[in-house]
């Protein structure tokens, strides 16, 4: 049976931060201040990272109270020497007057403890030179360094403070050292990049903070996304350059990206099409792909490990849906096939780019139908444009999709009454029950269709957790195969075809590298409390169709065998923030927060 796809879905310079208060790290570009508190013994560490480009610039601020605790509030307040603007803060509420900024606390992150720390960060513009501030205030208190009681010592200290460095430390190289080769696995012992957009967006959500530092994909759904699109309601105005400065600001290890925007793009879906006519292949490579390249090609990225999730949606559209014309036409122009191997070839190039090809989900091309003809197709076009099977490093199942990890109270082997439970009606005669299942499975048929034996496999599980009072504790009743299935089932959707704001869903397990066999990382792809699709038709200027298939008074049609949708009501365009199923989400996280 064939169900639908999956989805809603000159170089700038380096400036290093200038020393101030007690230290400057200006090898790392991390400025470090001592700041006293209106306390009974003040004193605060200010770590504050600049990453810069042409105009603009990300900037992270680590403040960490080394005084008594403060449980009224913080405001950390500077100067600026030059020009530069904020535009944009996260984790706090700025305001600037001239030259003056205040960063003050949100409304959930204003108490400190001793010892404690809060991240809070902005965007900003500027022209000329950046010049980064030589003192903060901390709570009105001019920053003097180490703690301060109020009360000071009656005997002077015997040993003077260390004085400053009479010779500055040398300016560090423009560009890291050349990285080495691919590592087997790319997630195994890094830390992930957090999109400061998307952590801004979470913990403006009660109880969002215990979530928001989990690496998500960056997703680059349009050619304006390249450089930042601050009037979306998607994507935000970090372009790529800034998410990967901010990614070496962080101490990131790898950086994650979605390349999404095939001409006639998801061509079996409405709510996910994308900006690229069926014919415009030519400006995909060169208006999307080539500029991704150069960007991901500097030099000073080259030690950061950056995973590429390869246009979703696509290729299994070519196996399932040629019955929509859209899908038929992209077939017969060979336009996806090309197109991901362009992609392939070109950041397959890159030396610390790992390239991950989406490879739908088990209630898509688990039926032997689908699950042969999908790998060869993806073998062909690994070889297309002049990419070879060496450019793809693995593939990525579930993205932005709900199945289930894992059923744990029935297996595909598992029979009622001597009747197999692929006669059920969830089932539907699938030859997979799960992802993990799925993903070992087809994991093996890829590298018979050609690919890498060395490859890896990815599983989106950021929504497929499905905890909550809902989650079956046991094997359903056993009165026949349908009661069985149904019963113990923890995916809860009406039908494994429904996709969009599905009803129910909870965050899955938590990024983690090496899981299981064959499997390189659990990955959040799709990030928790991005819509799939509108509820109803929303006009905007962004693209966005309406599917039907996020309404939920829809009754659907024949890929998800006539059932109600299972959608969440009154949900935003895809990609913009859906805050009821952001907070549905967590209240259903399997394993629970």
């Amino acid at each position: 049976m064939n169900l639908n796809s999956l989805r809603g879905a000159g170089r700038p310079r380096w400036r290093r931060g200038l020393t101030a208060g007690v230290a400057a790290l200006l090898g790392s570009g991390i400025i470090v201040v001592a700041a006293t508190q209106a306390s009974a013994a003040a004193g605060c560490k200010v770590d504050y990272t600049v990453n810069q480009w042409a105009t603009g610039f990300t900037a992270n601020v680590n403040i960490t109270n080394l005084g008594d605790p403060i449980t009224n509030g913080w405001t950390l307040e500077w100067d600026y020497a030059g020009n530069q603007t904020i535009t944009q803060s996260w984790s706090s509420v700025y305001t600037q007057t001239g030259k003056h900024v205040a960063l003050k606390n949100a409304a959930w992150n204003g108490s400190l403890g001793t010892n404690a720390t809060v991240n809070p960060g902005f965007n900003a513009t500027y022209s000329g030179t950046n010049t980064a501030p030589t003192s903060f205030k901390l709570n009105g208190t001019t920053c003097t360094g180490g703690t301060t009681p109020t009360t000071p010592p009656t005997t002077p200290p015997t040993t003077p403070p260390t004085a400053p460095p009479t010779t500055p430390p040398t300016t560090p190289p423009t560009t890291p050292p050349p990285g080495g080769a691919r590592v087997d696995n790319p997630f195994a012992g890094a830390r992930g990049y957090v999109n400061p957009e998307w952590k801004a967006k979470a913990e403006a959500e009660p109880g969002g903070n215990r979530i928001s530092n989990n690496p998500t994909g960056v997703w680059l759904d349009r050619i304006a996304a390249i450089n930042g699109t601050p009037d979306s309601s998607s994507n935000g105005s970090m372009g790529l350059r800034a998410h990967l400065d901010a990614a070496l600001a962080q101490g990131a290890g790898y950086a994650q990206f979605v390349i999404y925007n095939l001409p006639g793009r998801d061509c079996s879906a409405l709510a996910s099409n994308g900006e690229l006519g069926v014919n415009e292949l030519p400006r995909y490579k060169s208006e999307y792909i080539d500029p991704i390249a150069a960007i991901m090609g500097d030099a000073k990225y080259r030690n950061l490990r950056i995973i590429t999730i390869i246009e979703i949606d696509s290729l299994p559209n070519l196996i399932t849906n040629t019955n929509v014309a859209t899908c038929a036409t992209m077939k017969a122009n060979n336009g996806y096939v090309d197109g991901v191997g362009y992609a392939l070839a070109k950041l397959g190039a890159i030396p610390n780019v790992y390239n991950y090809i989406d490879a739908a989900h088990h209630g898509w091309i688990g039926w032997d139908t689908n699950f042969g003809p999908s790998a060869d197709l993806m073998a062909q076009a690994a070889k297309a444009s002049g990419s070879t099977v060496n450019n793809v490093h693995g593939f990525i199942t579930n993205t932005a999709n709900y199945s289930a990890l894992v059923e744990p109270h029935f297996t595909i082997n598992s029979t009622v009454n001597g009747t197999s439970v692929r006669q059920s009606k969830w089932v539907d005669w699938n030859f997979y029950v799960d992802e993990l299942s799925f993903a070992q499975a087809f994991r093996q048929r890829l590298v018979q269709a050609g690919f890498n034996s060395g490859i890896g496999m990815l599983i989106d599980t950021s929504r497929n957790g499905w905890g909550g009072a809902n989650r079956p504790t046991g094997p359903g009743a056993t009165t026949n195969v349908d009661t069985f299935v149904n019963g113990g089932r923890i995916d809860r959707r009406i039908h494994a075809g429904n996709w969009c704001n599905q009803s129910g869903a909870g965050l899955g397990e938590r990024p983690k590298a090496a899981p299981a066999a064959g499997i390189d990382a659990y990955v959040w792809i799709k990030p928790p409390g991005e819509s799939d699709g509108s509820s109803s038709l929303i006009p905007n200027p962004e693209g966005k169709g309406f599917d039907r298939m996020c309404d939920p008074t829809y009754t659907g049609n024949e890929r998800n065998g006539n059932n109600m949708t299972g959608a969440l009501p009154n949900a935003p365009i895809s990609g913009a923030w859906f805050s009821a199923q952001f907070r549905e989400l967590m209240a259903n996280a399997y394993p629970a927060l």
